[in-house]
């Protein structure tokens, strides 16, 4: 069995019920990480992420506040794939310097495993690779689309397009290594995600923090290589 902390890759689809999981595995002490919330947090204007999106899309995208206005800049890029691809190329390398802080955090706070909710996990296909598991929220198509349905006001067929922007559940599970059904009642669910905990609490020797090893690689630079380090090989 290793000895290290390691990552956990969680998504799901639209109104497959992730954040219920994910709510349940802070209810029992985990450390998640929400790729959203940063997502959020890297365009606020103390970021360099902001300014670098008002340098190339213009003032025009800001509210009275200084804030960027998501709905302005997110219709600016709907139907421009090159203007999409700049966006990432500036909020991605910010995202994830924030998400490797954090995981850092919970390295040095010695937690087990370290959650990184990520909606499109499997869709971006690209930080799968640093997970040591991958989790699914999974339910059935028709559950899906009714909860979809209820929870936004959408037709049918409004919620049906919506399902089909994504990469289908089916297919999605076969690429995750847990799939936790939340087709039925919130207890059922709950105890799968308990079931599920337990295994990833025994799947490996708990070790305390190495932060004298973390501190003798001279400082934050050399931290960041050693974590790095430590979860690719």
């Amino acid at each position: 069995m290793q000895s290290r902390m390691f990552l956990v890759g969680l998504s799901g689809g639209i109104a497959s019920g992730k954040s219920t999981v994910v709510a349940v595995f802070r209810e029992l002490g985990c450390a998640v990480i929400d790729a959203d919330v940063i997502a959020r947090q890297v365009v606020q204007p103390h970021f360099l992420a902001y300014q670098q999106i008002v340098h190339y899309f213009g003032t025009e995208i800001l509210l009275e506040s200084g804030e960027i206005n998501r709905e302005a800049l997110g219709n600016m890029i709907f139907s421009h794939p090159e203007k999409r691809q700049v966006l990432n190329s500036i909020t991605h390398p910010e995202i994830q310097k924030e998400m490797l802080k954090q995981i850092f955090k919970y390295f040095v706070l010695g937690y087990r495993y370290v959650i990184l909710d990520i909606p499109l996990l499997f869709e971006a296909n690209k930080l799968t690779k640093f997970m040591k598991h991958t989790i699914l929220v999974y339910c059935d198509p028709q559950t899906q689309l009714s909860r979809l349905m209820k929870r936004n006001r959408l037709s049918q067929s409004e919620a049906e397009a919506r399902i089909a922007s994504q990469l289908p559940l089916d297919e999605k599970c076969k690429l995750a290594t847990h799939v936790i059904d939340n087709s039925r009642d919130w207890e059922s669910t709950r105890r799968h995600v308990l079931k599920l905990h337990g295994q990833l609490e025994d799947s490996m020797d708990f070790l305390l923090v190495r932060l004298a090893a973390v501190t003798a690689l001279a400082g934050i630079g050399g931290a960041v290589y050693f974590l790095l380090r430590h979860f690719v090989s």
